[in-house]
């Protein structure tokens, strides 16, 4: 989604102005990392013009696992 925030914004700031934690209760900032543009950052990191804030959750699948499960659906 995109969001405008004031020029001298942090992250955290900005993941609440954005309403997301409403639609994702399940989010804990205080647990779960956070980046810009794939780099791991902190809540009180500030923000410039187009950044892209990211909020990673834990892996709920082994991708090596689900690639396998698809082949194997794909052959049957």
């Amino acid at each position: 989604m995109r969001l405008e925030v004031p020029e001298d914004s942090v992250v955290e700031e900005a993941i609440r102005r954005s309403g997301i934690l409403e639609c994702f209760p399940e989010i804990d900032l205080a647990k779960q990392k956070v980046g810009i543009y794939g780099k791991l950052v902190t809540l009180d990191s500030p923000l410039a013009d187009g950044d892209r804030i990211e909020i990673y959750r834990p892996i709920t699948a082994d991708p090596k696992t689900v690639k396998r499960r698809r082949a194997a659906s794909d052959d049957a």
